[in-house]
């Protein structure tokens, strides 16, 4: 009886089989055929899901503009309201202030209120709709009857305006009921209203139609040739208006959202089955002459492979790091341009994380470097815990660690590890008997869509690192196209630095503080400005990162302490030598030991009274080393230069430093007054901060200060001093110096804008 065939024995049979080529190669057809089903499909819905996000993007602007510009003409009738005997000059002053600073209105009008048209601004291409009745039907008639009992708004919805064209009206109430005094009304023209509500992108790629209660009230981009099968409508909320929006993409926009992936695995795997085919071909034609060696053949690759194992072993034992006991950089980027390798062959993407622990440098001068050795130590434990045979962690030395990831299937996996190693820095570090607490900041690159080689991946994943280093530590950043433009130019930016001091390109600039006991100014805050020879004039925030980062930010710092005092000299005999320049001092600045003396000289060389600078430190660089800035701020406190905490409220539930330091001003910070007047939480919080301040002796500004409202809110809480848009901008000393001969810096008049 014949033995049954081994399963290897069946494999040869087949393998020697003619038509077995063929059957492959029909195999991987079938398979090309499904991925790129399954992928058309796939691209399908995700076009369709942009088209969604583009579409509520869409909606959620028109709803957030539209509310803007509603809100604004009802301030206006409310002004009206509490002044119902505005000459008519000063409401046209004011609608064309409106029109100016809005840029939307096509025309602003008051209706008396039997519904007719007195004034309007602009008259100029109106003169039509003088003497107008706006309650042309009974609908309409209705409409603002209910309005003027109410006090709600009435929108008129699209109608054709007396001017021309389809346009929409909101008429404010002003007063309710008998004491109904008319409208305040502001006329767009739909056309405008688009134009300024709606994204450049919306307007050129989108067919856009506004339906009202169901039908069709306005169209944008009409002749537009768009791709029917996708489409997306949803509905805006604004008040009294029944508003859907309907989107359809032109066919331009469907095609840039395709992927190339489909017909990419179409060809590539009909090309793996072709080359799979003739591969089995030349197998089989030299399948029995090699079957005689395969024995002979399998004994020498185990033994190959076991000398491989062994060398693999000693080499890794060369190429680990002595302190963390990780793999060090060369071997990881060799493991990684194998990776990469093997992720090209399976048509796989890889992803390569650069991580820098936050303030480890910091920690390191200050504590010493043998706590700076143990730290990495037991950071370098809870990141190894993360290694399997898709994760390999190294340490790149200084403060950085990488991590490469294999085998990614989509961008979920990458954000999964992220999530993972954050986690490895929930809990503090236990070091030298005492714990501490760091954060991480993390850059990624992922292959191939961030670079095709380890050098290039490496390259960019620190140039992500970077990007997330200036969005505030603690968080992570992809890398993404364009990034590497922007790095080139903030190097090139950071090397004309290095001539900024010497060229003289540094100007300050100030933006007054409103007393409100009185409603003078007494004091202003230098802020300072780097006039580039080919940029123009550039905001602190595109250089003075850099400078933090190289180091300069001390000089710079002394330049503007000693420009300050240059300033409060040329005041000193003149009518502005009440003032007092407040300059921001950064933490670095702080640690120089020599600052106080810098300061002392700075003041006694320009013969300034040391109590009319004023020095601000954020609530942070208080937190921060705590006795050292305790004896340098009392050091300053002698001289009599006072002292401010600025960003108070941000991030810190500590106040036991306010008892200790000696603090003149507290500056909250404009994210708690932006909605000071909308958020309840931000009122009892803004409240609780002057309340604090005023207890222990300390005066209170408010910063951000933009609205009327705002100002009426402090003023009622017993704010001391107010700084904002609503004041002034920041300004050059000559136009402030003529703003307050000319008595223009107050609430109604605000210098700069």
């Amino acid at each position: 009886m014949d033995k049954p065939a081994s399963a290897l024995t069946l494999f040869v049979r087949g393998l020697l089989n003619p038509a077995f080529p063929a059957l492959i190669f029909l195999v991987f057809l079938g398979i090309a055929l499904v991925l790129q089903y399954g992928i058309e499909k796939q691209d399908h819905t995700q076009i369709q899901s942009n088209l969604g996000s583009e579409a509520s993007s869409m909606a959620k602007r028109l709803e957030r503009e539209f509310r803007v510009h509603a809100n604004s003409i009802s301030r206006m009738a409310k002004r009206f309201e509490a002044l119902p005997d505005t000459p008519k000059e000063i409401w046209e002053q004011d609608a064309r202030r409106y029109l100016s600073d809005f840029g939307v209105y096509q025309a602003i009008e008051w209706i008396d209120r039997d519904y007719v048209i007195r004034w309007m601004v602009p008259i100029e291409g109106n003169e039509d709709a003088i003497g107008f009745n706006v309650a042309f039907s009974p609908e309409r008639r209705a409409s603002l009857q209910k309005a003027q009992m109410t006090g709600d708004l009435d929108i008129s919805g699209v109608i054709d305006l007396k001017q021309g064209g389809k346009g929409m009206v909101i008429y404010a109430p002003i007063s309710t009921g008998d004491a109904n005094n008319g409208f305040i009304a502001g006329v767009f023209r739909m056309e405008t209203l688009a134009n300024y509500m709606l994204s450049n992108r919306a307007l050129t790629s989108f067919h856009i139609e506004i339906r009202e209660k169901g039908e069709p009230a306005y169209v944008l981009n009409d002749s537009m040739e768009t791709d029917s099968r996708f489409s997306r409508t949803l509905d805006v909320d604004l008040p009294t208006l029944d508003w859907t929006l309907a989107v359809t993409p032109s066919i331009s926009w469907v095609e840039e959202q395709r992927s190339r992936w489909p017909f990419v695995t179409f060809i590539v795997m009909l090309f793996m089955g072709l080359l799979t085919s003739l591969t089995t071909l030349l197998v089989q034609l030299t399948l029995k002459r090699n079957h005689a060696l395969l024995k002979t053949r399998r004994e020498l690759d185990a033994e190959i492979s076991q000398r491989q194992a062994v060398q693999k072993d000693l080499a890794r034992l060369e190429t680990t790091d002595a302190l963390t006991g990780l793999a060090n950089r060369r071997f990881f980027m060799e493991d990684l341009a194998h990776t990469l390798s093997i992720a090209d062959r399976q048509m796989r993407q890889a992803a390569l994380v650069m991580i820098d622990l936050d303030r480890f440098q910091t920690l390191n001068d200050s504590l010493g470097h043998q706590f700076g050795d143990e730290l990495l130590i037991k950071v370098a434990e809870r990141l190894n815990a993360l290694s399997d045979e898709k994760v390999m962690v190294a340490y790149s030395g200084g403060d950085e660690f990488m991590v490469c990831q294999q085998h990614v299937e989509n961008i979920d996996d990458v954000i999964n590890l992220l999530g993972q190693i954050k986690q490895c820095f929930e809990e503090p570090f236990a070091v030298q008997g005492e714990e501490h607490s760091i954060t991480a900041t993390m850059g990624v690159a992922v292959y191939p869509q961030s670079g095709l080689d380890a050098d290039t991946l490496l390259r960019n994943a620190d140039v992500a690192l970077y990007r997330a280093k200036e969005q505030g530590r603690n968080t992570y950043q992809f890398y993404t196209e364009g990034m590497q433009d922007r790095e080139v130019m903030r190097l090139e930016l950071d090397k004309d630095l290095n001539h900024a001091l010497a060229n003289d390109e540094f100007v300050l600039y100030f933006q007054p503080q409103l007393d409100l006991n009185d409603s003078s100014i007494n004091s202003v805050e230098a802020l300072i400005r780097w006039q580039h020879p080919r940029r123009g004039l550039l905001p602190p925030v595109d250089f003075i990162p850099l400078a933090e980062e190289s180091g300069r930010i001390t000089d710079i710092g002394r330049w503007v302490v000693m420009a300050a005092c240059r300033q409060l000299a040329k005041w000193q005999k003149g009518p502005y030598s009440h003032l007092r320049i407040a300059v921001n001092l950064s933490g670095r600045e702080l640690d120089d030991e020599s600052i106080v003396d810098h300061i002392q000289e700075a003041l006694e060389s320009n013969g300034v009274p040391a109590s009319r600078l004023e020095v601000e430190l954020t609530e942070e660089i208080f937190i921060q080393n705590i006795e050292h800035n305790l004896n340098q701020l009392t050091k300053l406190h002698k001289l009599g230069v006072h002292l401010a905490i600025d960003d108070f409220g941000v991030g810190y539930s500590s106040l036991g430093y306010l008892r200790d330091f000696p603090v003149d001003l507290l500056k909250i910070d404009r994210s708690f007054i932006t909605d000071v007047t909308e958020r309840h939480d931000d009122a009892v919080i803004t409240r609780a901060v002057i309340n604090l301040a005023h207890n222990l002796g300390i005066q209170v500004v408010a910063e951000g200060v933009e609205t009327h409202e705002q100002l009426t809110f402090l003023k009622n809480h017993r704010c001391d001093l107010i700084q904002g848009y609503l004041i002034s901008r920041p300004i050059p000393a000559g136009e402030l110096e003529r703003a307050l001969t000319a008595g223009l810096l107050d609430i109604d008049t605000p210098v700069g804008s």
